[in-house]
């Protein structure tokens, strides 16, 4: 059976971005144990990682988008960013800045 498009792109762009990937994926480990130490690192290269995969939804989506397959590309859309959040469950923390609050004696 084929693999659906969404998961094909995905799968493309991952593998062509393989290095940018593997530096995400280690920070985004180090944030989910430490969020405050590790959150400027975790945007930097968290922020180059969700303009690429916005770029690559643009490029899948683009053609769908238009006319009577519009709704569908808004589910296709979705199902995209599933894919990353399953992946990174933290990708959506990305430019979040995260305070430390001191408490209060």
């Amino acid at each position: 059976m084929a693999k659906a498009k969404y998961k094909e792109y995905f799968q493309k762009m991952k593998d062509e971005n393989q290095e940018l990937f593997e530096k995400f994926a280690a920070i985004h480990e180090q944030y989910k144990l430490n969020k405050q130490v590790n959150q400027a690192k975790f945007n930097d290269i968290g922020k180059q990682v969700v303009e690429l995969i916005r770029e690559w939804e643009r490029r899948l989506c683009t053609v769908m988008g238009k006319g009577q397959y519009s709704q569908y590309a808004q589910k296709l859309s979705e199902k995209f960013w599933n894919l990353a959040r399953k992946e990174f469950d933290q990708i959506d923390m990305v430019g979040v800045k995260i305070e430390m609050v001191e408490p209060e004696s």
